[in-house]
């Protein structure tokens, strides 16, 4: 699929950056820069999700000289060479953050000055997206035990809502139970973030607790040890990865082949890597969902427009960014979003 929009042309006359922050429902203030690419008079637009704000508050000033004519693929080859970070990132995974909200611009601007969309380019229709909420029950650290009164105000506020949660081993048998009164299609273990503040220690007790006890859930990102690897015998179809995957290589180095993948375009990084990983996947009949990092611009649209184009029945979780405010707003879309009339570029507007 990448040769389809490889050799498209780009002309880049300017590079912009405007930086954006909001509170979420996980306790933190979330940082992004929506990253503008203009030429030709029109914009294409991406976003870096990297997860430092110092990082964005240093691009802002930051100057990066990308003005020529190229092609798709051979501007993600000046990227390479390209200063993209004035002081080095915490994470070596925030590079392929960053290179991804440049290359989704990139993308973005090529198809609008060929006056087509992405779906047009490679052959595919903008579906309605279905999508789950994600969210936390309670934050790592809350004195307080867990309770499910955030889903029963999503459910009350919205309706027939699917989630995807974030359990951890606080979560007793009485809640385990509670939650799985609703429509539970992922439960994300947390177990493979080197970061202490998000990820969740690997407990047998705990995995087997709410893998019984939410059957019909996917189960994301577990830390196999050989002390929880027995609790997925039998169940290794329900296991789901999320933070390995950062292209096909990755796939290829799993513990075992998966059913389903969860699929962040600024984990693969380029244009390539992520048409690559999702046409293995389909080849390879592995399912996929969208996952979000709490996007709070266009990259919201492009991983709903990804979605819209691949995968739109998965638990995807692309909710509209309103999901994610401490106190959500009454008239939120609901689920599946309706994608937009005539898109262009990669695909905005879904509603």
């Amino acid at each position: 699929m990448y040769d389809e929009v490889a050799a498209l042309p780009l002309t880049v006359e300017d590079c912009s950056f405007e930086r954006r922050e909001r509170a979420t429902s996980s306790g933190f203030d979330r940082a992004t820069t929506t990253i503008s690419l203009e030429g030709n008079g029109l914009a294409g637009r991406g976003e870096d999700v990297t997860y430092a704000t110092a990082a964005h508050d240093a691009l802002a000033g930051h100057e990066v000289s990308l003005s020529g004519e190229y092609t798709l693929d051979t501007f993600s080859t000046a990227l390479d060479e390209a200063d993209l970070w004035p002081e080095p990132p915490e994470e070596e995974r925030f590079r392929h953050y960053r290179r991804w909200g440049f290359e989704s611009a990139a993308l973005d601007l090529a198809l609008k000055q060929a006056d087509t969309s992405l779906g047009a380019a490679v052959g595919r229709s903008y579906d309605p997206v279905s999508f789950v909420v994600s969210t936390r029950l309670s934050d790592p650290g809350d004195d307080a035990p867990p309770t499910a009164d955030r889903l029963a105000t999503l459910y009350d506020r919205y309706g027939d809502l699917a989630f995807k949660l974030d359990p951890t081993p606080s979560w007793d048998d009485g809640l385990v139970a509670e939650v799985s009164e609703y429509d539970v299609r992922v439960l994300d273990l947390k177990g493979l973030y080197d970061d202490g503040e998000v990820g969740v220690d690997a407990d047998p007790a705990f995995y087997r607790r709410v893998v019984d006890g939410v059957p019909n859930a996917l189960i994301e990102d577990p830390n196999l040890t050989d002390e929880t690897r027995p609790v997925f015998d039998g169940w290794e179809e329900r296991v789901t990865w999320d933070v390995p995957i950062t292209g096909v290589e990755s796939i290829e180095d799993l513990p075992f082949e998966p059913e389903w993948l969860n699929m962040k375009p600024s984990r693969c990084g380029t244009v390539e890597s992520v048409l690559d990983t999702i046409a293995y996947c389909e080849r390879n009949d592995i399912d996929l969902y969208g996952g979000g990092q709490f996007e709070l611009g266009v990259g919201r649209d492009h991983i709903q427009a990804l979605a819209s184009l691949w995968y739109p029945d998965g638990p995807n979780d692309v909710a509209p960014g309103g999901y994610n405010d401490p106190d959500p707003d009454a008239d939120l879309p609901t689920s599946p979003l309706e994608p937009p009339e005539s898109p262009v570029g990669i695909g905005t507007g879904f509603r």
